[in-house]
């Protein structure tokens, strides 16, 4: 074979190669487009099976948010269920007691725009969408009183929206809890 030939096999041998890994390249793209546009589509019209609505324009009326309903409640089976509701500029209740040890169970909703708060120094972090509730479950274990900014701006009196959350101990908790149906610490 003359140099001439064996350079254009070479040449060929190589072209060849870049084309294959091209195509699999390309088919690799095409592959997570696909992917991607399927769940797109299957998320949009299928929302996930755990996600809780609600009306917010009739929070105030009937159901599990009314105004009755709302702060911490003892469940029979000895958990903590706590129910908040973000309105601008404001939580309801104003003030949440929970126990330590104990799991407790935040189940929260906006009235009217998105909202958010966290727990200072707890792993507490939640988004309030308006007809949507949500859920975080935790356990707290020290005793202690925290502010609920709200983290999500929400118009010209954000600055001012917060709650209190006092952690007491899970006894005098339960002392509490034996002489009211709800808690708060709203004096």
């Amino acid at each position: 074979m003359a140099t001439s030939d064996i350079h254009d096999h070479g040449a060929h041998v190589a072209a060849a190669a870049e084309s294959r890994w091209a195509m699999v390249v390309g088919a690799i793209i095409l592959f997570l487009l696909a992917m991607t546009a399927y769940m797109s589509l299957h998320w949009a019209a299928m929302p996930p099976v755990r996600t809780e609505t609600i009306d917010p324009s009739t929070l105030h009326i009937a159901g599990e948010f009314v105004e009755g309903n709302l702060g911490t409640a003892l469940e029979p089976d000895g958990a903590v269920t706590v129910r908040v509701v973000a309105n601008q500029y404001s939580f309801t209740p104003q003030c949440v007691v929970v126990p330590t040890d104990t799991p407790v169970t935040i189940r929260a909703t906006a009235a009217d725009v998105v909202h958010g708060f966290s727990i200072a120094s707890t792993n507490v972090n939640m988004m309030l969408v308006p007809g949507y509730i949500s859920n975080f479950r935790t356990r707290f274990s020290e005793p202690g009183e925290h502010l609920m900014p709200c983290h999500e701006y929400c118009g010209t009196g954000h600055a001012s929206m917060w709650a209190h959350v006092q952690i007491i101990d899970k006894g005098e908790f339960m002392r509490r809890a034996a002489t009211a149906r709800r808690l708060s610490c709203v004096k």
